[in-house]
C-alpha cells in the first residue's frame, strides 16, 4: 500500500510543512483520514482535468477539497489533544498562498489595463496589416511570443499572438493549426527561463532556490526548445502571401505610461526580493500604487478632454483579474499542504528523488507537467524540497516550463488557444507533432546538462 500511495502521489502533489521541532506532527499515511484525503483530493482534481466537458470551474472542487480535507485534520488533531498543531500548519500555507496571490492580483491587473489600452490589440493589427507571407508571420508570432512571454506571461502572449494567426489565416486551417502549435511552444519555452513568465518560475523564485540572474542560464534551452521544432514545422506551412486587412487604431491615453509603469513594478519587486531581502509580493503591491496614480491622472485629464477615459478605474481592471485561477491556487495549496502535514511528503521522496535520482526525476517532472499540469507538479517539489543543486533546480524550471508544450492540455496557453481557435486547433492535430516537440524537449535538457555543467556542483 505504502507503494501504490507513493505512486499516486506523483500525480497529486503534497505540500511541505515547516519545520516546528517543538510540534508533534501524526503520521496518517496509512490512517483511513490520509486515504480519504487522497481521494478527496484526486476526485477534485479529476473534475479539474474535465473542466472544458463539465464547465465547472476548476477553483470549486479544489476549495471543497482542502476545506474538507483541514476538516479533517483538525478533527484528528482535536482528538489526540493537539489543536493548535493542525492552526500553525496551516497558517504556513496561508501565508504561501497570500504572496503568490498577491503577486499574480497585480501582474494580472496591469495586464488587463494594458489590454483595455489596446496596447495588444495596435501590435496584433500591426501585424495583420503588414502582408507578411504565411512562413514570415509562422516566424514572426513564434519569436514574438518567446519574447513577450517573460514579461507579459505565457498566456497572455498566447493569446495575442493566436488572435494574430486567426485573423491572417482565414479558411487556412493548416496554417492555423501548426502556427497554433509553435506559439504555444515557443510560449511556453520563452516563458521557462524568466521568473515573470510562467507560474511555476515565480513559484521557484519566490520560494528563494533561484535567484533572479540565475534564471536567465537557461535561455539557450529555451531557446533551443522552441527553435527545433519549429524548423521542422517550417516546411509544413506554404509560403503563401497574406490579404487580410484591418482598420488602424491606436493606443488609449496613458498606454504607454502603464507599460512603463509595469516594467518599473517588476523592478520594484525585483529590487525589494534582491536588496531589501522582502517578498516579491510587497513590490508589486507597491507597484500597484503606480498604476492607481496614474489611473487618477488619466481620468483628470479625461475630464478636461471630455474624452470616454473617465471610465477608466484600476478596480475595475482587478475585476477582470482571472479569479477562477487565483482561487484555485489557494484549493491547491491548501490542499496539497494538508496531504503534506498527513505525511506523504515523505514518500514521494523517496519514490522520486532518492530511487530514480534527480536528473530523472525532474525529466519525469515535465512529463507529468503535460498531463497533470505543471503548477501542482511544480509545487510538490518546492514543497518535498529535495537537496539538489543549483544546477538541478534550473532543470526542473526547464522542464516544468517547457513539458507542458508535450500536449495542448499541458498547459494555459495550450488549453486557452484550444477554446480560441473554436476548433481549428485541437488535442488531435497538437499531438501530430508531438514527435518534434519531444526532440525539441530532449535538446533543451541535453544542452542545459551540456552549457550549465558547472551548474550541477554549485549547493543551494
Amino acid at each position: 500500500m505504502p507503494k501504490l500511495l507513493s505512486f499516486l502521489i506523483l500525480l497529486f502533489p503534497v505540500s511541505a510543512f515547516a519545520d516546528h521541532a517543538d510540534l508533534q506532527i501524526l503520521d496518517l499515511t496509512n490512517h483511513w483520514i490520509g486515504y480519504l484525503s487522497l481521494a478527496l483530493f484526486s476526485a477534485a482534481y479529476i473534475f479539474v482535468m474535465v473542466e472544458e466537458a463539465t464547465q465547472l470551474r476548476k477553483s470549486k472542487p479544489v476549495i471543497l477539497a482542502s476545506g474538507l480535507i483541514w476538516g479533517l485534520i483538525g478533527w484528528v488533531y482535536a482528538q489526540q489533544g493537539l489543536p493548535h498543531v493542525a492552526e500553525a500548519a496551516i497558517l504556513h500555507n496561508l501565508l504561501e498562498y497570500s504572496e503568490l496571490f498577491l503577486f499574480l492580483l497585480v501582474a494580472m491587473t496591469y495586464i488587463e489595463a494594458l489590454r483595455e489600452r489596446l496596447v495588444f490589440e495596435v501590435l496584433r493589427v500591426w501585424l495583420v496589416n503588414k502582408n507578411f507571407s504565411f512562413r514570415q508571420l509562422f516566424w514572426m508570432t513564434g519569436f514574438l511570443a518567446f519574447v513577450l512571454s517573460p514579461l507579459a506571461d505565457n498566456l497572455t502572449t498566447a493569446l495575442v499572438m493566436g488572435a494574430v494567426v486567426l485573423a491572417v489565416g482565414g479558411t487556412n486551417i493548416r496554417f492555423i493549426s501548426v502556427g497554433f502549435v509553435n506559439i504555444v511552444v515557443a510560449a511556453n519555452a520563452g516563458g521557462a527561463f524568466s521568473p515573470f513568465g510562467d507560474i511555476t518560475t515565480l513559484m521557484v523564485w519566490q520560494k528563494g532556490v533561484v535567484e533572479f540572474s540565475q534564471f536567465f542560464s537557461l535561455f539557450w534551452p529555451s531557446l533551443i526548445n522552441f527553435l527545433v521544432p519549429a524548423a521542422i514545422m517550417h516546411f509544413a506551412v506554404k509560403n503563401e502571401t497574406n490579404k487580410a486587412h484591418e482598420d488602424e487604431i491606436k493606443i488609449k491615453d496613458g498606454g504607454l505610461l502603464i507599460a512603463v509603469l509595469f516594467l518599473l513594478t517588476i523592478i520594484t519587486a525585483v529590487s525589494f526580493h534582491n536588496f531589501l531581502h522582502l517578498p516579491p509580493a510587497m513590490g508589486m503591491m507597491t507597484g500597484m500604487s503606480y498604476l492607481m496614480i496614474a489611473g487618477f491622472f488619466i481620468r483628470k485629464r479625461s475630464i478636461v478632454n471630455a474624452s470616454e477615459d473617465r471610465h477608466f478605474d484600476v478596480f475595475r481592471q482587478v475585476s477582470k483579474a482571472e479569479w477562477d485561477t487565483l482561487l484555485f491556487f489557494f484549493g491547491v495549496i491548501l490542499s496539497v499542504g494538508g496531504l503534506g502535514v498527513m505525511g506523504y511528503l515523505a514518500l514521494t521522496s523517496q519514490a522520486m528523488y532518492v530511487s530514480l535520482g534527480a536528473t530523472y526525476a525532474n525529466i519525469l517532472v515535465g512529463v507529468l507537467s503535460a498531463i497533470v499540469d505543471n503548477i501542482p507538479v511544480m509545487f510538490a517539489v518546492l514543497s518535498m524540497n529535495p537537496d539538489m543543486s543549483l544546477g538541478q533546480w534550473l532543470l526542473v524550471t526547464l522542464t516544468s516550463g517547457v513539458g507542458g508544450s508535450l500536449l495542448s492540455v499541458g498547459s494555459a496557453a495550450g488549453v486557452a488557444l484550444m477554446g480560441q481557435s473554436k476548433g481549428l486547433y485541437t488535442f488531435t492535430s497538437h499531438i501530430k507533432w508531438m514527435p518534434v516537440i519531444a526532440l525539441g524537449y530532449v535538446a533543451s535538457i541535453l544542452l542545459h546538462l551540456w552549457i550549465n555543467a558547472a551548474l550541477f556542483d554549485v549547493p543551494i
